[in-house]
């Protein structure tokens, strides 16, 4: 049984992926390449042999990408991740499909094609990260790099990426590409950003009340969240309460406060964002 669940959240996981690779190839061909806008990673060095000779970006993203991977299997060993050759084949695949049908921008406005086209490529990048995949690319030159130097692999892309948007320049001679360029890699690494760790926000709570104990009752059958009690002092009144500290994910926040406020409308909170909680219920520490 316990091989079916497994074989079956493999099958999901690669349907998902495939899924967040449609989502990119869809935002580069039908936004971004028609307008001549330039992303980053070797899609974006894929998109530039096709503006300077033609050559479909799915032919360029597989060759590049073999090249990496061949040199990632020999310097990082054959542990790389499956996941990633898969996605690396198949969002080729889909560059050639979809470059072929799409001829003409869905959107001929450059500057909304730029964010269209960042959104899409951040929300599909984000998706295969979800489920352990990626594209490849530039995630490969960073593992490769700090392996031998102490540079962060997020530094390493971040500064290819800029190379790569900023070579569009030699080919157009146009400032104004360089500048949707740069809208492009900030908007996708933004929405990468938010589907990777927005689900997983957590935030902080004190709560002040003279029911406590009631709150705490609630919240814990309710929810299934565990409730600190810390003892305090009111400075003005000298008398002792008892706080109430609790941690869950901001997306469970409203039912704590519809508890809060049928059991004491008048009970004093904060609420802050955490920037990590690791331990039961939450993420596990790496």
């Amino acid at each position: 049984m316990k091989q079916k669940v497994k074989i079956f959240n493999e099958i999901k996981a690669y349907i998902v992926i495939a899924f967040g690779l449609f989502i990119v190839a869809l935002g580069w061909t039908a936004f971004l390449i028609p307008n001549e806008i330039l992303g980053g990673g070797v899609t974006g060095i894929a998109t530039l042999v096709f503006w300077a000779t033609g050559l479909p970006v799915g032919v360029s993203v597989l060759a590049v990408n073999a090249v990496l991977l061949a040199i990632a299997l020999r310097i990082l060993g054959v542990g790389f991740s499956l996941k990633t050759i898969v996605s690396v084949a198949v969002l080729s695949g889909m560059f050639s499909v979809l470059q072929y049908y799409i001829r003409e921008p869905f959107v001929t406005d450059r500057f909304m094609a730029a964010i269209i086209g960042g959104i899409m490529g951040g929300a599909g990048i984000g998706i295969v990260f979800t489920q352990g995949g990626s594209t490849g690319g530039t995630d490969i030159v960073a593992l490769i790099i700090n392996k031998y130097r102490n540079i962060s692999p997020g530094k390493i892309i971040l500064i290819l990426d800029v190379f790569i948007i900023s070579s569009s320049f030699i080919l157009f001679r146009s400032i104004e590409t360089l500048v949707y360029g740069f809208v492009v890699m900030a908007v996708a690494s933004y929405v990468i950003d938010l589907i990777l760790t927005g689900n997983k926000q957590s935030v902080q709570l004190f709560i002040f009340s003279k029911k406590a104990d009631e709150i705490a009752n609630r919240i814990g059958k309710e929810t299934g969240r565990g409730v600190t009690f810390i003892k305090g002092t009111g400075w003005y009144t000298k008398t002792e309460s008892n706080i109430l500290l609790i941690i869950v994910r901001r997306m469970e926040s409203p039912q704590i406060f519809r508890i809060i406020k049928e059991i004491d409308p008048d009970a004093f909170m904060s609420l802050n964002n955490v920037m990590g909680v690791y331990g039961n219920g939450f993420d596990s520490i790496k």
